[in-house]
């Protein structure tokens, strides 16, 4: 497949919602309901659907529901494809009490754009509402988004930040979502929830992501800062499937798992690369690092499985998305910064 037979936007979720084999075989196996929260996001609304495409594949009876406040227009699309919906803020606690029993969460909530200048609102949704969350689903299993940027900027040269090695995040975005993680690795403990941690560097739809952010410089003729030159990044349908698949295994004490792509993918060779297919001049600032925020995606190759789409690939489909004026979500991913403020 090419972008270009991504002809609409409901071409593109179809694919990023389509169930691979390990999803439907890990539902298959899980009884009782699903709830998204936070599902609005981003990532949220294709995931959920893929959970209900999974579930309806394998033939089990499961509701796929769906928490948020819904302030833009996702919810309407939610229930068309299936998924219930149900509208709340979760930092009010009363209101998550009232939230439907289910054995199965998956958790997307977090803040993370925004956070330079109102650091309090980050802090409370990335660890407020995991407190809030943990005791209202104690008796579930839960499988929660967290993020690469815990780990801290690590050598290029290296293989990437593993599972076990030490954290060292920077910036107050990165230690909220250190705090969410040792929130959730404490109830886990405490009420012996299984649970499951997502590790998660730059999921790539063909309207956001890293490789849409560098495409878009080249497509508009900006310089591209090479300070942060190298990166990790997954088709988001990709990211979907594999988070889907650790529903099936949580644990307790908490799992963590770095989710990406496995290759390391240097700024100036893929701009270049963009340049070529685009015939576009390619213009740089600045020289890269010695460092990056990379992960180590071995454990998740043989727990989870591989991705489907390849970097090349998927650089080849930001690219024809990009040229063929295909619409964006506005939502730059910063991942250039290195000092932690976003």
């Amino acid at each position: 497949m090419s972008a270009a037979t991504l002809l609409t936007e409901d071409d593109l979720e179809d694919r990023l919602s389509e169930p691979t084999e390990a999803v439907i075989d890990a539902l298959a196996r899980l009884d009782g309901d699903i709830v998204f929260l936070g599902v609005a996001g981003k990532m949220g609304p294709s995931m959920a659907r893929m959970a209900r495409r999974a579930s309806d594949l394998a033939g089990v009876k499961q509701r796929v529901i769906g928490v948020a406040r819904f302030t833009d227009g996702s919810e309407t699309q939610l229930q068309s494809w299936g998924v219930e919906t149900i509208r709340c803020d979760l930092l009010d606690g009363a209101t998550v009490a009232r939230l439907p029993d289910a054995p199965h969460i998956v958790y997307l909530a977090g803040r993370k754009f925004g956070s330079t200048g109102d650091e309090p609102l980050t802090w409370a949704m990335n660890c407020v509402v995991p407190t809030i969350v943990c005791q209202r689903y104690r008796s579930s299993r839960i499988v929660a988004l967290s993020t690469g940027n815990v780990y801290g900027l690590v050598p290029v040269a290296g293989e990437g930040s593993r599972e076990t090695d030490a954290l060292s995040p920077v910036g107050e975005y990165a230690m909220s979502c250190l705090g969410r993680e040792r929130v959730f690795q404490h109830f886990s403990r405490a009420h012996g929830t299984p649970t499951a941690l997502i590790r998660l560097n730059y999921a790539c739809d063909l309207r956001y992501g890293v490789l849409v952010d560098l495409a878009r410089s080249v497509w508009e003729g900006r310089p591209v800062d090479l300070r942060m030159g190298h990166f990790n990044t997954i088709w988001q349908g990709d990211a979907n499937a594999l988070t889907l698949t650790a529903l099936g295994q949580t644990a307790s004490p908490a799992w963590f798992v770095n989710i990406t792509g496995p290759e390391k993918l240097s700024v100036r060779e893929t701009c270049e690369h963009f340049g070529r297919v685009m015939n576009r001049p390619v213009e740089f600032t600045g020289v890269e690092a010695p460092t990056a925020l990379l992960s180590d995606c071995s454990q998740n190759l043989r727990s989870l499985g591989s991705p489907r789409v390849s970097a090349t690939t998927l650089i080849e489909w930001v690219a024809e998305w990009t040229m063929s004026g295909g619409r964006l979500l506005g939502k730059p991913t910063h991942f250039e910064s290195r000092d932690g403020k976003f």
